[in-house]
């Protein structure tokens, strides 16, 4: 053990620091939950009611303010007049729905109405109530019919009836157990209202290659089933088209109300003749004051505590509306960034986005990479061609092009892949290898893996899942 005397560097962050780093991080909802929930505890705090804040959140102010910009672009484009007329015409469908204090009939409600004036015994209708209340967002039971039977104190085989009555209702598919009871369902409603009673009731052939040959047609193995049923190809790739015309999500049609979510763009860029100009979204939070009695007690007050703890509330208030205002600045010069560097991408729309790093921006703004991250995160950015988080115009990675030409982001490169898929023989669809080399005729370079991983990501299959048989 030995006791030495040594010069070190080391970097603290202060409380205003901190708080001046979440704040930036924040999105214009989450910095409005902050402002409202310090002014409970801030009492020098005073919020502007005035204006666009309304005690019913800004719901009024949220028309006043989509018209303001609709008068400030009334001497612009007409691509811009028109879109946000749109949303404004979204925005009072969206006060209707909402003010309404009506929560609307969702997909349980839907499937409970159709069973209103059947005959079921109190025990009965309550295990089809619950069975109805546990169906997914798919329209999917997903409990175990041994877990109901034993909570309701019935035999299995009297739940599976009861769920039977579940599926014949509408939509057809609702109450299936997987993916292959679904579209079952659905092809036997099918079928049961083509035929008529006097015809027997056979299965279809896309019936049968449900039940039995789910993962052949997967892989788009057609050949092989084709000369195992000894039908013809035309045959299997009829009852293929009418399985694909199905709906696998029968319950996708119906949205629970309570769960939408609305996205509050934090910047908005709007393009006028010869450039964007780009607005910050400093209406979704509530502005605010410091009291001037608190200011004036202050600085009469004789009471040291009192005059201390003034003191500190008011320094607090100071600072939040400081860093409230550099957030604004600092996202400001972000988004200016984002606009300039993604030009083509706002002026042309989607597709044409440039490769762009986290590291590109902080260079050019002359920042941290943390600090850019920061006003990034969770925020959302809205233009002509709708509403994008702003990482969405960051991409990691380039892809290399040759030729002289620029280098291409994954999703440029994806769309290649997309539009050499589309145009191939799809008799004699092309390999990966093939894929890869194709893409050397525009001038992009990349390995058959990788052309494996996009096509992947695209969901598109592969060589032998995308041949047509004849």
């Amino acid at each position: 053990m030995e006791l030495k005397v040594e010069l070190a560097q080391k970097q603290t962050l202060s409380q205003q620091m901190v708080q001046s780093m979440e704040i930036l991080q924040m999105s214009a909802q989450e910095l409005e939950e902050y402002i409202e929930g310090l002014s409970l505890e801030n009492p020098v705090i005073e919020l502007d009611d005035s204006g666009r804040y309304e005690a019913d959140h800004h719901r009024a102010s949220r028309q006043e303010d989509i018209q303001r910009k609709l008068d400030w672009l009334e001497s612009t484009d007409l691509q811009n007049k028109v879109y946000y007329q749109q949303e404004r015409r979204e925005e009072e469908s969206r006060e209707n729905w909402q003010g309404g204090g009506q929560t609307g009939e969702d997909l349980q409600e839907y499937l409970l109405s159709q069973l209103l004036f059947a005959e079921y015994s109190r025990k009965d209708r309550a295990v089809i109530e619950f069975m109805v209340q546990s169906l997914d967002g798919r329209g999917y039971f997903t409990e175990k019919i041994s877990f109901v039977a034993g909570h309701f104190g019935m035999t299995e085989e009297h739940v599976e009836e009861l769920l039977g009555d579940i599926q014949s209702l509408d939509p057809a598919g609702i109450g299936a157990r997987s993916l292959q009871e679904c579209l079952l369902l659905q092809l036997q409603r099918k079928r049961e209202g083509i035929q008529s009673k006097e015809e027997p009731k056979e299965e279809s052939l896309a019936e049968i290659l449900v039940c039995r040959y789910m993962e052949e047609i997967a892989k788009n193995h057609l050949h092989g089933i084709g000369k195992e049923l000894k039908v013809s190809m035309e045959e299997i790739a009829a009852a293929c088209e009418e399985i694909r015309s199905l709906n696998p999500k029968p319950g996708s049609t119906f949205s629970s109300r309570e769960q939408l979510r609305y996205i509050s763009p934090d910047a908005i860029v709007v393009k006028l003749e010869e450039q964007f100009e780009i607005l910050v979204n400093e209406y979704q939070y509530p502005r605010f004051s410091i009291s001037g009695y608190y200011q004036d007690m202050m600085k009469s007050t004789e009471d040291m505590e009192a005059k201390e703890y003034l003191q500190k509330k008011i320094r607090q208030a100071e600072w939040v509306q400081n860093c409230i205002s550099q957030r604004s600045s600092t996202l400001l010069r972000v988004v200016r960034a984002l606009v300039e560097w993604q030009h083509d991408f706002f002026q042309f729309g989607p597709g044409h986005k440039r490769p762009m790093r986290l590291a590109d921006v902080a260079e050019e703004l002359e920042v941290h990479e943390s600090t850019v991250s920061r006003t990034m995160r969770g925020k959302y950015l809205q233009c002509a061609w709708g509403v994008f988080p702003l990482n969405y115009f960051l991409t990691s990675v380039a892809v290399r092009a040759d030729f002289g030409e620029k280098e291409k982001t994954p999703e440029q490169v994806k769309d290649l892949i997309r539009q050499i898929v589309e145009q191939e023989d799809k008799k004699k669809p092309l390999s990966d290898q093939a894929i890869s080399q194709r893409l050397l005729e525009y001038g992009v370079l990349i390995s058959r893996r990788t052309v494996n991983k996009y096509r992947q990501e695209m969901n598109l299959p592969d060589k032998s899942g995308r041949k047509q048989w004849e």
